[in-house]
């Protein structure tokens, strides 16, 4: 089926919203507006062909004008976070806006979240969301120009596809923040679901959530989640509130990163990406008074997030893979979710 575009509402500021619609051959649907670049649905079917919609979101536009919890949004201009909010290029320092404790996360307070892209159709299968950050903007350096390009293809594959160039050199590192559920987006809790990771290290972090800039091997910790493991039988060990922790992967489009199952329904959804990290992230902030779409309220650990990206706070960790971009330079990341049923 073509790709379908409707208004889905107006801003705060009167500015047009727009929803597009990807159906593939099998029943698949995904839906996306352009504030925030956001996948506001995502329909799977499951082993007796129904379809459930596996992606939290809000009910409408003005939820995510404000959507606290970045619900399947584009985050950047650096995703994750910066510790203290600052870091230092050519021998310039930067100071940005804090929002995440001591710290800067998600590109700060008001990232790429929420903002109007330009949106256009692609060919059959694809919508692709432009945006061009100024120079300055919450703090960053140089004017960035980005697109990201959603193509949901008929071997069930969801690629997000993230491209970016700037005018001065500055830290990059875009990522889609949806957060699944594939019981659906009503289906409760996240501790039955399965996950299997397939990362030999983690960063561990210190008391702010941002990494100490030790990269140490999963073997006999919480972390290791190298065999298919039930979230419930472990997300208990985790420190704090649960899984919010980047795990150190193997870059490809060939190899599958992380494979989630819900064995209820026989949905599987298997990881792919470019960049050398994941953010496994198990909802442990939603506290049922984020009521979503349907009028739900998501409970704590009502779904999970795999982000893919460069590990946090890379800017300010000589020793992890490098995030900056230089003017001249192109950055290029793609990220597969693949889901199938049985």
């Amino acid at each position: 089926m073509p790709v379908t575009v409707e208004e889905y509402g107006r801003t705060k500021n009167n500015q047009l919203v727009e929803k597009y619609t990807i159906t593939n051959k099998n029943g698949v649907t995904a839906k996306l507006i352009n504030f925030g670049a956001s996948l506001t649905e995502l329909w799977v079917p499951d082993k007796n062909n129904q379809t459930a919609d596996v992606v939290l979101g809000w009910p409408d536009l003005k939820d995510y004008e404000k959507n606290s919890f970045y619900f399947a949004s584009v985050v950047g201009r650096v995703a994750n976070r910066i510790a203290k909010g600052s870091f230092t290029i050519d021998g310039v320092k930067y100071q940005l806006a804090i929002n995440n404790g001591p710290n800067t996360n998600h590109g700060g307070i008001d990232g790429f979240f929420h903002k109007l892209w330009a949106g256009s159709i692609e060919g059959e299968d694809s919508v692709k969301f432009t945006y061009v950050s100024a120079d300055g903007e919450e703090g960053f350096p140089g004017e960035v120009t980005t697109s990201a390009t959603y193509q949901l293809t008929d071997d069930n594959r969801l690629v997000i596809s993230f491209i970016a160039t700037t005018t001065k050199s500055t830290p990059i590192n875009l990522t889609n923040h949806s957060y699944f559920n594939l019981a659906g987006h009503n289906g409760g809790t996240i501790l039955d679901h399965v996950i299997q990771i397939n990362a030999e290290q983690y960063t561990p972090l210190d008391d702010t959530s941002v990494p100490t800039g030790e990269i140490a091997p999963v073997k006999d910790t919480v972390f290791d989640l190298r065999e298919p493991t039930r979230i419930g039988d472990r997300i208990h060990d985790a420190p704090g509130l649960g899984f919010d922790n980047n795990f150190c992967v193997k870059s490809s489009l060939e190899e599958p990163c992380a494979r989630v199952t819900h064995p209820e329904s026989g949905r599987c959804m298997e990881m792919f990406t470019t960049k050398p990290g994941i953010q496994f992230y198990s909802a442990n902030y939603l506290d049922d008074t984020a009521r979503g779409k349907e009028g739900i309220t998501y409970p704590k650990h009502g779904a999970l997030c795999l982000e893919s990206q460069y590990y946090p706070n890379a800017i300010n960790q000589p020793n992890f893979p490098n995030s900056v971009l230089k003017p001249g330079e192109t950055y290029k990341h793609t990220t597969v979710y693949k889901f199938s049923w049985n």
